[in-house]
């Protein structure tokens, strides 16, 4: 089994279109001259980093309808190797809109259209196909509507059983029916955790009494799972919880361009280190620093 080749599952593929403004004005016509189409969605940004950083990647996502070649063109540009299942779904477009007078990004996201009936174990078979060419599995993101809440656990179980790692930046039930299973590593980011474990919580709460439930919930986990959990919060330190202890690490920030894909980012960062021995810090900083590059720059996954 290759264990520094890499599996990133995202079962959501997105068209990724970025437009920059000097400023935006609500209520007003806005143009720009400068925009980036990309093939995107969170495994797609993994992969594609994961490439930039000299790791082998492939990406396995569910297409169809009148743009699935230009989503493949586009992954073909950026050296993606995408194995795919037909879906009968056309992909969703998501818009990033940069206002460069104050640094803010605003996504505007399509849901998905449901997927055939048959996707799922058209995805699951060409999965079995392809966990043989992978030592860590990733998988990221939501689902689109039609499939089953069986499918990532099942993902999941079946890459353990293979004997390979699996990192996991999803939420609610895929993320807890996954925990059995034991994963190696959880990623959500605070929002994501909160929502799934402590819903009601605000994201943006510091007090202490949200910390010392966040930090304990996370303990539970780590210890009945078997699991690391990895918290990241944005801007702001990342937390983790190995099921002992608790730790804080400080993360790199730079003056943003386009924060999009940044979380990708440190996942890719991060797991390159972690599955090659690295340690915790080292791991937490590669991911830092693969963040920071891709809030640096214009189009959405990449660090270069």
């Amino acid at each position: 089994m290759p264990t520094d080749s890499f599996l990133a599952v995202c079962m959501n593929p997105t068209l990724q279109k970025t437009l920059p403004f000097p400023s935006v004005r609500r209520d007003s016509v806005n143009r720009t001259t400068t925009y980036s189409l990309d093939a995107s969605g969170k495994g797609v940004n993994v992969a594609r980093v994961l490439s930039q950083l000299g790791k082998r990647s492939i990406h396995l996502t569910q297409l169809g309808g009148a743009f699935r070649t230009a989503f493949l063109e586009l992954c073909a540009r950026d050296s993606i190797d995408i194995r795919w299942a037909e879906s009968g779904s056309e992909i969703r477009f998501c818009y990033t809109v940069i206002d460069e007078s104050d640094r803010s990004v605003t996504e505007l996201v399509e849901e998905s259209t449901a997927v055939a009936p048959e996707t799922e174990g058209r995805i699951l078979e060409l999965f079995d196909d392809v966990i043989s060419e992978a030592g860590t599995l990733i998988i990221s993101g939501t689902k689109a509507a039609g499939f089953s809440d069986a499918v990532v656990p099942t993902m999941v179980f079946r890459a353990k059983e293979k004997g390979l790692r699996v990192i996991l930046d999803v939420r609610g039930k895929d993320l807890s029916a996954s925990l059995p299973f034991a994963p190696d590593v959880i990623k959500p980011n605070l929002t994501e955790f909160l929502s799934t474990y402590l819903p009601g919580s605000d994201p943006h709460d510091e007090s202490p009494d949200l910390k010392e439930k966040i930090v304990e919930t996370a303990g539970k986990i780590a210890r009945d799972a078997g699991c690391l959990v990895v918290l990241t919060r944005g801007a702001f330190s990342v937390w983790t919880h190995d099921g002992r202890q608790f730790r804080e690490f400080p993360i790199k920030v730079v003056p943003p361009v386009n924060t999009t894909g940044s979380g990708d980012a440190f996942t890719a960062g991060f797991a390159s280190i972690f599955v090659s021995g690295g340690t915790l810090a080292d791991a937490i900083a590669e991911g830092s620093r693969c963040g920071a590059l891709n809030a640096a720059l214009f189009r959405p996954g990449i660090i270069r």
